[in-house]
């Protein structure tokens, strides 16, 4: 597939998460903000290894509301930093957190994933979910997150990416904008770009048919919610926000669009 890249920068994705657009994606998706919420989490924690006796040190790049890392401090005891690039996100999951008997396992940072505010070989894991579709350079990504895992330390991320399937080229450019997403990967270029590091894989899943169920799950959640969303944010917005998750619950059911697992190691 010809990966086309999308003139939207960090920025634009900023925008869309302090605004309406975050408080959407949390109304379909819970305060975690990736598919599968909690559950998911726990399936990604227990193939990285986390577990309280272990007591690794995590960076989870592209943090949001910080929904997982409070999961992990308190259900693994893992010592957490996330990482996100919007100042409303890196607020609200302060005062999320702020109080909570595992705290002390949480630090957020202000910072970009493609110059990761940490020293070289800091953390034990590095983690994401579904979330780098928006950073737009995924070989500086790779090469950052490599820099700042330690050796044997393991990776473990999922992502929205290009399906089996080639999505029409009448759809493509519109799917891109309403996600405001500068660069989607596929399921191997992912893995390809693990590889070019030296990274070992010992997981690669494409969880599409998982991705199509959530996205009927969106569009339920969505409509029945239609009233209370015109009424906070206005029918323009609404209508926006239902035709792009309908485009986006049919991609998924065709298979131009999915989502993955990678899990690797780095000797």
């Amino acid at each position: 597939m010809n990966i086309k890249k999308y003139n939207f920068s960090v920025w634009d994705v900023s925008e869309v998460y302090a605004g309406p657009g975050g408080k959407l994606w949390e109304l379909l998706m819970g305060e975690q903000i990736h598919v599968g919420g909690a559950e998911q989490t726990d399936i990604l924690a227990k193939k990285v290894g986390l577990n309280k006796k272990n007591d690794l040190y995590l960076l989870d790049i592209c943090s949001a509301l910080g929904g997982p890392a409070r999961q992990l401090a308190e259900k693994y005891g893992t010592k957490v930093v996330g990482l996100d690039i919007t100042p409303e996100m890196i607020e609200e999951a302060i005062k999320r957190t702020t109080g909570k008997p595992y705290a002390d396992k949480i630090e957020y940072r202000l910072g970009s994933a493609l110059d990761i505010p940490a020293k070289a070989k800091t953390f034990d894991v590095v983690w994401g979910q579904d979330a780098w579709c928006y950073v737009r350079d995924k070989p500086r990504l790779i090469d950052e997150l490599n820099r700042v895992l330690k050796s044997g330390g393991v990776l473990g991320f999922t992502d929205w990416i290009w399906g089996s399937v080639e999505a029409p080229s009448s759809v493509v450019d519109y799917l891109m904008e309403f996600m405001v997403f500068p660069d989607l990967q596929t399921l191997n270029g992912y893995e390809m770009l693990i590889k070019k590091v030296g990274m070992k894989f010992t997981e690669k899943n494409d969880l599409g048919d998982d991705f199509a169920n959530h996205m009927d799950v969106y569009v339920s959640i969505l409509q029945k919610n239609k009233e209370n969303i015109i009424s906070g944010f206005g029918e323009e917005l609404y209508g926006e926000a239902e035709k792009g998750v309908l485009a986006w619950q049919k991609a998924a059911h065709n298979k131009w669009v999915s989502r993955g697992l990678w899990i690797a190691k780095k000797p």
